[in-house]
């Protein structure tokens, strides 16, 4: 099947945006010549430019299916996988392979690791490097990432240079034609989480300046960690004014801004689940209270439980910049809820970066906030059946048509106990659009 049968075949109202993204250029009818030098222009203009932190991730292939990380005790390992890692390579890579034209900003040292990215990401395409920072003598960031069957991953992580990034490191002459200004991981870049995160709260502070659409994506700090430690509360109040789209996910915002319930619940769970714990209520009350900071759109990752979305009123939304929904009210005063879709799941490496790509794809495509949420649960599925966090990423055509073909999402088949239940809670189930719809959706 090529792409033009796709846009015909699929007619479910969730995807009919979507299905027009897939068409190629060269079958869209265009009636004049200036209006076919306009959409040359529009599509060789960056999209999106992903800036934040960036690594070198080397992946062992542990062999067994009942390997226990024990002191003392020699693991078997295969072939290692390396990649990059981090949102500027995981979310932008993730970007340019559904079809984004994407550029990278990240900071990397003059060390072999720093050519191994380089080299990774030029495999890509060349022209995803042009806002890459290089720092003589300083290492590049790097993690070794142990990732074993019914497990959750184990990671060794070492900041690097990320750890000096600064404001002044980014590229905001590169800004002004872009749509959209994605940042990631903050809290493993020092520089960003120090006094306050003055310096992250300047970062988004001069990009919204230049009219770009932000957004902002954290990382789970370890507790007793500097970044654990840091005022969270204080920096995203100084720095959500700023920020359109905020993408975190619940477990980071627990230990962030609900210090208490987050040491409740992780006592109370064991060495279960923690997103088991989290009720839809607390979920809602984070959602809120973020938009209440200065956040437009709210869209936090609950693991294999989906992706919630929130948003501010109309008015609100119209500030968001270049790559703001061409259909605001249809986006305005939402709150909902998408299940995963079902995945033969080898690793989660960079699945919440990958999540973010296909939420952004959707945005920037103009999609409706089902058809948005559809495919950011759809590209984050993909990117679990690989055991990097790119591999497994496919074309937005492919991944299209993977949801067209009736992909079965993740749900409670009636067990009340589920956590994927969310009637209990409140929460009415959208047959149509698969999602599920909370009390503070307003449509």
């Amino acid at each position: 099947m090529n792409e033009s049968e796709l846009v015909v075949q699929v007619t479910d109202p969730l995807l009919e945006v979507a299905a027009l993204d897939t068409q190629p250029l060269a079958t869209i009818h265009v009636e004049s010549e200036p209006q076919a030098q306009l959409l040359e222009e529009v599509t060789e203009r960056t999209e999106v430019i992903v800036a934040g932190h960036i690594c070198l991730d080397i992946i062992p292939s542990l062999l067994g299916n009942s390997i226990q990380f024990t002191p003392g005790r020699l693991i078997e390992a295969g072939k290692a996988v390396l990649s990059t890692g981090g949102p500027v390579s995981n979310t932008g890579l993730a970007l340019h392979i559904l079809g984004v034209k994407t550029k990278l900003m990240g900071k990397i040292g003059d060390d072999l690791f720093g050519q191994a990215v380089l080299q990774i990401i030029q495999w890509y395409g060349p022209e995803l490097t042009g806002g890459m920072v290089f720092a003589p003598d300083e290492s590049t960031s790097y993690s070794v990432i142990l990732s074993a069957p019914k497990l959750d991953r184990v990671l060794i992580h070492a900041t690097g240079c990320n750890n000096t990034f600064s404001a002044d490191d980014v590229r905001y002459d590169l800004l002004g034609t872009a749509g959209l200004f994605h940042f990631g991981y903050p809290p493993l870049m020092e520089r960003m989480y120090r006094e306050d995160g003055a310096e992250l709260a300047e970062v988004f502070k001069r990009a919204k300046a230049s009219g770009v659409t932000t957004s902002l994506d954290l990382s789970m700090p370890d507790p007793n960690s500097p970044a654990g430690r840091a005022d969270w509360h204080a920096i995203l109040k100084a720095t959500l004014p700023y920020v359109d789209i905020f993408l975190p996910s619940v477990e980071e915002l627990l230990l962030m801004l609900r210090r208490p319930l987050f040491e409740q619940l992780t006592k109370k769970v064991g060495h279960a689940r923690l997103l088991d714990a989290v009720t839809p209520a607390v979920i809602s009350e984070m959602g809120k209270s973020l938009l209440d900071m200065g956040a437009k759109m709210v869209a936090l990752k609950v693991g294999y439980r989906g992706l919630y979305l929130r948003t501010a009123e109309a008015e609100v939304l119209t500030q968001m910049g270049r790559a703001e929904p061409p259909k605001v009210l249809m986006w305005a005063e939402r709150e909902l809820w998408a299940p995963c879709f079902e995945a033969r799941v080898i690793g989660t490496t960079g699945a919440g970066d990958a999540t973010i790509a296909g939420f952004l794809l959707g945005l920037l495509r103009g999609m409706s906030p089902y058809a948005t949420l559809s495919a950011a649960c759809a590209v984050g599925a993909c990117s679990v059946e690989a055991a990097d966090a790119i591999s497994g990423v496919q074309s937005w055509p492919e991944t299209l048509l993977r949801i067209a073909n009736g992909w079965p999402r993740l749900l409670p088949e009636g067990k009340k106990s589920s956590p994927l239940d969310m009637k209990h809670a409140g929460w009415k189930w959208d047959e149509q659009h698969e999602v599920w719809v909370g009390k503070g959706d307003s449509h």
